[in-house]
């Protein structure tokens, strides 16, 4: 069974507050990533994974009246959180898909407690692949 596991940061005061963590914060923050995904990959787990831009580089497009799309800015203003990057995995149930899941919630944040942040988890329904 196929699985994307979302992440999504909050969006605090800049699109990526990790930046103005220490540098101890951040290279156990980062420690901790390559630890998880090597993990995951050793298992054959993991089918892969994304990290994304900030969201001030996110555009919205549409199709308009024209050939050309109708592409528009982002962030959203409204939006407190951001989609920061993906995982997808493959794993024999969704138990084993919400265990990884928190795994990654519990990344440590910039005073080294887990940062308990929201792993959206759901099953692919078809890939291509």
């Amino acid at each position: 069974m196929k699985f994307i596991l979302m992440m999504h940061a909050p969006r605090g005061t800049g699109d990526w507050d990790i930046f103005h963590w220490t540098p101890d914060a951040r290279a156990a923050h980062e420690t901790y990533w390559q630890k998880l995904n090597a993990d995951l990959r050793n298992t054959g787990q993991l089918v892969c994974i994304e990290g994304l831009t900030p969201p001030a580089q996110a555009r919205s497009v549409r199709s308009g009246d024209s050939a050309e799309p109708i592409v528009t800015d982002g962030p959203f203003p409204e939006a407190k959180e951001f989609l920061a990057g993906y995982w997808i995995i493959d794993v024999e149930n969704a138990k084993q898909a919400y265990a990884i899941a928190a795994r990654a919630s519990a990344a440590p944040g910039p005073n080294g407690a887990p940062l308990s942040m929201p792993i959206e988890v759901r099953e692919v329904m078809f890939s291509s692949r």
